[in-house]
């Protein structure tokens, strides 16, 4: 009798050990990752990225994007990207390609959520100038207001991705170089590599400026 009392007792223990574990985190309609996976990667994410996401000026290495409030498709299209070679990043190819793709889909949904303030810093004239420029493009070089795709508050679009509150040198940095990184593979075409091609090659430095200076004091 007590042999079996204590078999009892102990399997209850057991029990109450697994019930009192972490869970899996609920990312997508059938996607699961355990906690402590899922926090291990969004700590090295962070290593580059921002204690909250937020960006780094990092040296050496050049400036770190803003992935804190990044739309979660948007976000998951890029990870493929660096792994099927859509965009050109050795670093980010190494990280993307060990991820799963229930991994990614944990990842984007963590990091959509946050939001944390904009760096700033930015001279207000430019500030100013790269408004009118985000909200009215260049009628006379056939540019197209940036609001069109990224929306009124550049959170985002049905066609582009969030930009308030991206670090000004990465905005700058990666419109300079658009076709340095993005739709290096024709036979797997990125349909925001494609959108941004012309106009990317249309802005002069003086407007790519303004308009990283601009979405960088966005919230």
């Amino acid at each position: 009798m007590n042999l079996i009392s204590t078999t009892l007792s102990l399997q209850l223990a057991l029990l109450a050990i697994a019930l009192a574990a972490p869970g899996p985190v609920q990312c997508a309609e059938t996607a699961t990752v355990s906690q402590h996976n899922l926090q291990a990667k969004i700590i090295y994410c962070k290593t580059c990225h921002g204690l909250a996401a937020e960006g780094y000026r990092g040296a050496g290495a050049g400036p770190m994007p803003r992935l804190a409030g990044q739309q979660r498709e948007y976000f998951e299209n890029q990870l493929e990207a660096f792994v099927d070679g859509r965009r050109k990043n050795k670093f980010m190819f190494d990280v993307a390609k060990v991820l799963s793709p229930v991994m990614r889909t944990a990842l984007a949904a963590h990091f959509e959520k946050l939001n944390p303030k904009p760096i700033g810093g930015t001279p207000r004239w430019l500030v100013r100038a790269g408004k009118k420029f985000y909200k009215e493009g260049a009628p006379e070089s056939n540019i197209i207001p940036c609001s069109s795709c990224h929306g009124a508050d550049a959170k985002g679009g049905t066609d582009g991705p969030r930009l308030a509150g991206q670090l000004r040198d990465y905005t700058f940095k990666t419109l300079m170089h658009w076709s340095n990184e993005r739709g290096q593979d024709p036979a797997k075409p990125d349909a925001s590599a494609a959108i941004m091609e012309p106009i990317a090659r249309s802005l002069t430095e003086t407007q790519i400026l303004a308009v990283a200076a601009y979405l960088s004091e966005l919230e």
